[in-house]
């Protein structure tokens, strides 16, 4: 008996300690914010130059909707939002509370924004971020913006005025001291990431289910990146129309410096199309979409299931890829309507020779060719590899850099492991609940708390 009691009291004084703290404002000093406790962003809450804020692991801050809540690092600021993989930092929408007004939706509240001192080819080297405005930008390519760790990003981008909305995970500016890995962003109401500018590196990134590009980088992005994926669901695309990359070097395809040139390995983008011929929203383009001068350097890379598989448009991009500057080495388009495509003409380029000849690439025209565990279920994704797929081997080796993985020689984001367990939610739901500091009548905690994830737990009691 005595332990049921304990077990009782246990549970009721853990129903007190969550308190709903705003934050609003600058933050000029280091804060920290607890895990016993849930947070909401209340309009653009900026940390400014020389402070630092701290999440700890199972922390769960929420934006408001109605004063656009958005989380902005100033060029000068850090974060540290170091989760693990059984306790995951959420940022969400406030609609995911129990007992909300209506559902959670697409770009309920603003996003998360790093801004840093690292170099852009705007010219005069800074400029504004999308959105709040804010300057970034500057000549140190080691800044450091802090640690974004096994961070779940949920129905971001909300539009600020017409046609001007925020991404999910927004870099501007961002240096390689920096550290992006295990990094989720979904439901987002305009592109799930985007770089512009800066050399961050990153890993281990989801993009589910957003509204206009998975990936966008601009403004003379040069970082490093490994296993990425996207999902996306067949009925939601943006007007402006929606790719998995989306890669200029700036709005006109200048040969401002630094080019925009990142460097990818290991990328899964799974597409609408489900099965051939399924209707989609008319607004799905491009798994790859590399335009205006950008120079891409991308191996291992899996696409499946677009309208169009990979669409090189500009001159200043093919005259790129001509000379070696542009490349998809060791990749697989599948299942597309058009595997691959130009918009410019340039003297004897040839699209299909190039990918299937000088990069080693492959075209398949099923998916199932591909042997992916199960790509297109949205409730629960796998784009891991079964026993036997021919992706698992064919792949290029990484370069022996210290960031690159180079045990990576399978082509696409998963071998057969699946680096999405326990951390990343497919499901539509937040996973946290609050309860008030009353004795309740009855009991009932539905998922593991503070920050659970799937199998599901169930614990009843009444008094």
């Amino acid at each position: 008996m005595s332990k049921i009691f304990v077990l009782v009291f246990t549970l009721i004084a853990a129903t007190a300690v969550y308190a709903q703290i705003p934050l609003q404002g600058d933050i000029t000093t280091n804060t920290t914010l607890t895990s016993n406790n849930t947070y909401v962003l209340k309009g653009f809450v900026r940390v400014q130059s020389g402070a630092t804020l701290t999440i700890q692991p199972g922390t769960v801050i929420y934006g408001e909707n109605s004063s656009q809540g958005t989380l902005i690092i100033k060029p000068g600021g850090k974060i540290i939002a170091d989760g693990t993989a059984n306790a995951p930092i959420v940022f969400t929408s406030e609609f995911t509370k129990p007992g909300a007004s209506r559902p959670p939706t697409y770009g309920d509240w603003g996003g998360v924004i790093l801004l840093g001192n690292a170099p852009i080819n705007i010219p005069g080297g800074t400029t504004s971020i999308e959105g709040p405005g804010d300057s970034y930008g500057g000549t140190n390519a080691d800044d450091n913006s802090g640690i974004l760790r096994y961070v779940r990003i949920e129905y971001p981008g909300i539009a600020f005025s017409q046609n001007n909305e925020i991404n999910g995970l927004t870099c501007g500016g961002v240096g390689r001291g920096t550290v992006l890995d295990y990094i989720q962003v979904s439901y987002s109401g305009d592109d799930s990431f985007e770089f512009f500018g800066g050399n961050v590196n990153a890993k281990h990134l989801i993009a589910y289910r957003g509204w206009d590009d998975d990936f966008d980088t601009d403004f003379g992005y040069g970082g490093k990146l490994q296993f990425l994926v996207s999902f996306r669901d067949p009925a939601i695309a943006d007007q402006s129309q929606s790719n998995g990359f989306e890669s200029d070097n700036d709005g006109t395809g200048s040969n401002n410096t630094p080019l925009t040139s990142p460097e990818w390995f290991n990328v899964s983008l799974i597409g609408p199309i489900s099965t051939p011929g399924a209707t989609v929203n008319a607004n799905y383009r491009r798994g790859m979409h590399l335009r205006r001068n950008s120079q891409n350097k991308i191996a291992n890379a899996v696409i499946v299931g677009w309208p169009t598989g990979i669409l090189l448009e500009s001159t200043g991009t093919i005259n790129n890829a001509v000379a070696g500057n542009n490349y998809i080495k060791n990749s697989v388009v599948a299942q597309s309507t058009k595997a691959l495509d130009t918009a410019r003409s340039n003297g004897t380029f040839v699209i299909n020779t190039w990918f299937t000849t000088t990069m080693n690439g492959s075209v398949l025209t099923n998916a199932s060719e591909a042997q992916m565990v199960d790509p297109f279920n949205l409730s629960n994704p796998k784009a891991t590899l079964q026993n036997g797929s021919p992706l698992l081997t064919g792949g290029l080796t990484p370069p022996a850099d210290g960031f690159f993985d180079q045990t990576a020689t399978f082509r696409g984001a998963f071998g057969t492991t699946d680096w999405t367990a326990g951390w990343a939610r497919f499901d539509g739901t937040t996973s946290v609940e609050e309860f008030g500091s009353e004795m309740p009548v009855n009991f009932e905690l539905s998922q593991n708390y503070p920050n659970p994830f799937n199998p599901t737990t169930k614990i009843r009691f009444s008094v």
